[in-house]
């Protein structure tokens, strides 16, 4: 019985030699684990990806280092295919069959939304990447996360179009979570900043033409557009502006900021304006800013492994996985000793910005850390 233990307790340290990367003394030890359900194919791979890569060459760096606290770190991530309710499945399966210690994703909102309530049942700490003000407001106890709200992110608009003389916007909106949540927080803040809504469009996530919704938003005294969404929808809208020759501008939420989305739109995307974390223009940030190291180390570690430009996606999965790993380095895998450490946690820099979480305040974030983006020349440009 002794040898068929230690035969078994060989082939299980050559497995984490093989899966994790790990040295044969550091696979003596039980991994600490970590889930995370990212949308790496499907519709929604563009999110996805970059975080699935993220997490890859984190998990690698952190093994080839010692592991955390002489514990290789496994994380297990699963593909939702941009699907909610295949979200909510994965998440029980790293909850009862994994048993992971933290979750990490998913990046969509409606995804995120519907993952809530199995994440608050199960007590497990959560990690979200969407940027839904209803996934943090009110807080969840469980759940957390790293990206730049819906909420600040309208904020920097309208505070952008204030210093330019822009005080009546059009908006169009995306049938979603993402798209939903959205359209209340520019509706909600739009009298706050001194900016008339003079057409509120909507349109669903597989339409494929907006002109119709563009040409009522024309027929006002709109001085600019500005569209909520993300993903193929947000290319046709951008499409949509330019070929009806609008002469007001197009703002974009910070969906906007990935190389993908470039792609899609081509030379229409041409003037578009955006929110965007500072990592998209890592090299046009003051070398007076704490933030920048951290933005060059993170972009270059990326693009050297992967051979492709980074995006902002793969930087919130980026500042999630980081958080988890603090957490189990000091309080190891508890479960409700990482929430209790991420709730309290303070003054955290990273990719996207400065942290500090509270009872009351699971982003932690504040606008601050957007900066205005315009799309030149089939490139970003820092406007502020």
């Amino acid at each position: 019985m002794k040898r068929k233990g230690l035969f078994f307790a060989t082939i299980l340290a050559l497995l984490l030699v093989s899966h994790l990367g790990v040295s044969p003394s550091l696979a003596a030890e039980e991994p600490y684990k970590v889930g995370a359900v990212l949308e790496v194919t499907g519709g929604l791979s563009f999110l996805g990806e970059p975080g699935r890569n993220t997490l890859v060459m984190i998990e690698e760096e952190i093994n080839k280092s010692g592991g955390i606290n002489g514990h290789p770190l496994e994380i297990i991530i699963y593909d939702t295919e941009g699907q909610p309710t295949r979200a909510v499945t994965l998440t029980q399966k790293l909850i009862k069959r994994d048993k992971v210690s933290a979750i990490v994703g998913p990046m969509s909102s409606g995804s995120v939304l519907a993952m809530i309530p199995i994440i608050q049942e199960a007590r497990i700490p959560n990690m979200a990447l969407g940027a839904s003000r209803k996934i943090v407001e009110p807080p969840k106890e469980w759940v957390f996360n790293t990206v730049q709200t819906d909420t600040n992110g309208a904020a920097r608009i309208y505070e952008y179009m204030r210093k330019v003389g822009i005080s009546k916007v059009g908006i169009i909106t995306v049938s979603t979570g993402f798209g939903d949540s959205g359209r209340e927080q520019l509706i909600r803040l739009s009298s706050d900043h001194g900016i008339e809504i003079t057409a509120d469009e909507k349109f669903g996530a597989k339409d494929s033409d907006m002109t119709a919704q563009l040409t009522g938003i024309q027929r006002t005294d709109a001085q600019a557009v500005i569209c909520w969404t993300v993903g193929p929808t947000e290319a046709i809208v951008t499409k949509n502006w330019k070929q009806l020759a609008m002469k007001i501008p197009l703002y974009q939420s910070h969906g906007a900021a990935s190389k993908t989305f470039l792609k899609m739109t081509g030379e229409a995307g041409e003037g578009i304006i955006f929110p965007a974390p500072k990592l998209i223009v890592a090299d046009q940030i003051p070398g007076s800013d704490p933030q920048k190291a951290i933005l060059i180390r993170y972009r270059d570690a990326y693009e050297s492994k992967f051979g492709h430009e980074v995006s902002k996606f793969g930087g919130n999965a980026h500042d999630a996985i980081w958080i988890v790993i603090e957490a189990l380095k000091a309080v190891g895998p508890d479960r409700t000793k990482i929430r209790d450490y991420v709730e309290n946690l303070g003054d955290y820099l990273g990719v996207v910005g400065k942290y500090n979480y509270s009872p009351t305040n699971h982003n932690g974030l504040t606008k601050d850390y957007f900066v205005m983006v315009q799309v030149v020349n089939g490139d970003w440009k820092l406007l502020e």
